[in-house]
């Protein structure tokens, strides 16, 4: 029977155990720049014996920012902020992807370089609340709809970011595909009224998701690029008409791409961003979609230890993915492994703020 601690094969990577750090946005990439610093790979490499770190969403352009003091994969000195972070995980032996984010509407236009809209798919304005600049919460903001010339100007961003993420030394690259930002609100049909190539039609809502994934695939190749997705996800007021039509064809797209993993956010989760808002009604989406996926499926939202164990050995999952957990246990494969107890989380330290809440949580002795 396998077992979250059995080592895992991705493609040519062999990963020692299941437990998966997920990706987190933690907000302390506070040098000018968004560039991340000495304490970000403090933090990076006490966590090095997860199997596999997914680093935080990382923006792969200016305009694709949304929240303070994340960090960026398009300037010279971002690349250099992230060679220190991979090359101290690198050195305990770990191993990080990096994650590739733009969050389209959900920006503000501080956010801006021109001070403008944040872009989207679609002319809708989101309910809710959005960041600006300095920290504050205000509403949403119409966003403007990308033009076709732009949408190619996108997908050359995710190319840079992509060949940057090379450059800084990571084994790979996640496309963040989830969470209401940019690439899902393409594939969303409540965000996503458009009437060209890019909308209508599920393989047109899913082009620009596939053809950022390709471009990946032609830097890293196709083992070395994994996909998050949330089916049934309602965080950044999103919605489908039929998640099963949409989710079923991007999966097989992906499958046939032979993309080394598929990271599924269990809609338990579904609001991210440390709330427990769970969408009512909603299945489960690794044992729904596992059987349309031939590589490792990786498990997210809301898992304990049994739960991890029991999906992961029931073969639902081959890996599982922790969050708030990893926050607070950098050694959180290793309690996992002896039952020991876990060092509870503070989420006042999760969002900015310095090594508090961040590279002081206590270790095993």
């Amino acid at each position: 029977m396998t077992t979250l601690f059995d080592p895992l094969n991705l493609g040519d990577l062999v990963l020692p155990n299941r437990v998966i750090m997920a990706p987190l946005t933690r907000m302390r990439s506070q040098q000018p720049g968004n560039i991340p610093t000495a304490l970000n790979a403090e933090y990076y490499a006490q966590r090095a014996s997860a199997g596999l770190i997914v680093s935080e969403a990382t923006q792969v352009c200016p305009a694709g920012q949304g929240y303070p003091a994340t960090p960026g994969i398009h300037s010279p000195e971002q690349v250099q902020g992230w060679q220190h972070i991979t090359q101290a995980v690198h050195a305990k032996g770990g191993h990080i992807v990096l994650q590739l984010w733009h969050v389209g509407r959900i920006s503000h236009s501080s956010f801006q370089p021109d001070g403008g809209a944040p872009v989207a798919p679609s002319t809708i304005t989101p309910s809710g609340l959005t960041f600006t600049n300095v920290g504050t919460q205000v509403p949403f903001e119409t966003p403007r709809a990308l033009s076709p010339s732009e949408i190619a100007g996108v997908i050359q961003d995710y190319h840079r970011a992509a060949q940057n993420a090379k450059q800084a030394g990571f084994d790979g690259v996640e496309v963040h595909g989830a969470n209401g930002y940019l690439l899902d609100q393409f594939l969303q049909d409540g965000s996503n009224h458009r009437t060209d190539d890019y909308g209508g039609s599920i393989p047109n809502r899913a082009r620009l998701l596939l053809q950022v994934v390709d471009v990946a695939i032609g830097v890293f190749g196709p083992q070395r690029v994994g996909v998050r997705l949330s089916p049934y996800g309602t965080f950044n007021d999103m919605k489908d008409s039929d998640p099963i039509a949409l989710f079923t064809y991007v999966i097989q797209e992906l499958d046939k791409r032979d993309v080394g993993y598929l990271h599924l956010i269990e809609p338990r989760s579904s609001s991210a961003g440390g709330s427990d808002q769970v969408a009512e009604d909603a299945p489960r989406t690794a044992p729904l979609f596992r059987p349309l996926f031939k590589n490792v499926l990786i498990s997210a939202g809301g898992h304990t230890r049994d739960s991890a164990m029991k999906d992961v050995a029931d073969g639902v999952a081959d890996a599982v993915a922790f969050g708030r957990w990893f926050i607070a246990n950098p050694d959180l494969p290793e309690r996992l492994r002896q039952n020991a107890p876990l060092n509870p989380y503070d989420r006042a330290t999760f969002y900015g703020g310095d090594a508090k809440g961040y590279t002081d949580y206590s270790f095993l002795s």
